[in-house]
């Protein structure tokens, strides 16, 4: 079964990521290896019958710290993918007018409710003075 594993390597240097890339390589049955994310520190491997646990070892063993993120067989992931078009061709945006600040009230927990009460008229009738 094909599956794609993504597994995060600490030390994510260009010596270290070739190194990452030679190990992958090596292992039977590993058809591509690519990095991915903002730092470039996950590494995508993508084949057929590789042992995922067995990789992050190997990687482990010879860069340091790696963790293995996620194991997704190629055929969920393909649904997946599919879905989230879907998903996303269907949805419709929210527009809130724009002359309303805030089309939610707001919600103040913890405050104990107040009661407004005008005592101004009782102090005029009871001031000596005026």
């Amino acid at each position: 079964m094909k599956q794609r594993m993504v597994i995060r390597v600490l030390n994510s240097s260009k010596k270290n990521q070739s190194k990452a890339m030679k190990l992958a390589a090596a292992v039977q049955g590993v058809e591509t290896v690519s990095f991915q994310g903002g730092e470039k520190d996950q590494i995508m491997v993508i084949g057929e019958g590789i042992d995922a646990v067995n990789l992050t070892f190997l990687l482990r063993k010879k860069l340091g710290l790696a963790e293995l993120i996620s194991v997704i067989p190629i055929a969920e992931l393909e649904i997946l993918e599919e879905e989230t078009t879907r998903r996303t061709t269907t949805m419709q945006p929210t527009v809130y007018p724009t002359d309303q600040v805030s089309t939610y009230p707001t919600y103040q927990p913890g405050l104990p409710p107040y009661y407004i009460q005008d005592v101004g008229m009782r102090n005029q009738e009871s001031c000596v003075i005026l």
